[in-house]
């Protein structure tokens, strides 16, 4: 049996994330991308254990890591609609409009 989450560690989780700009909020919705699949999970449990709605997941691209290696890029999104968070005040502070692996951001 796996041990839930608990709401101070997923939110930890989320504040990492848009630090590293792997996450971002977009209109209602936060948007995590990621080329560790399992690492959505992880975001997938952070958003339930938080009390919002994980909505999708989508391989979106493929990027080079080094010169002789791709990997898959994925797109997870989810909506957050509690009051008792306060991620969206925390992505104003310390995020990001585009992540790590947005081109146009480089």
């Amino acid at each position: 049996m796996l041990l839930a989450m608990l709401p101070p560690e997923a939110q930890k989780k989320m504040q990492c994330w848009i630090r590293s700009r792997h996450l971002i909020c977009s209109g209602n919705f936060f948007v995590f991308e990621t080329v560790d699949y399992t690492a959505v999970e992880r975001f997938s449990e952070c958003i339930t254990t938080l009390g919002g709605a994980f909505i999708s997941v989508d391989a979106v691209d493929k990027i080079w890591m080094g010169d002789h290696r791709q990997v898959i890029l994925y797109r997870a999104k989810a909506s957050l609609h509690t009051p008792c968070h306060n991620l969206k005040q925390y992505w104003i502070k310390y995020g990001s409009f585009h992540t790590r692996f947005d081109r146009d951001s480089a």
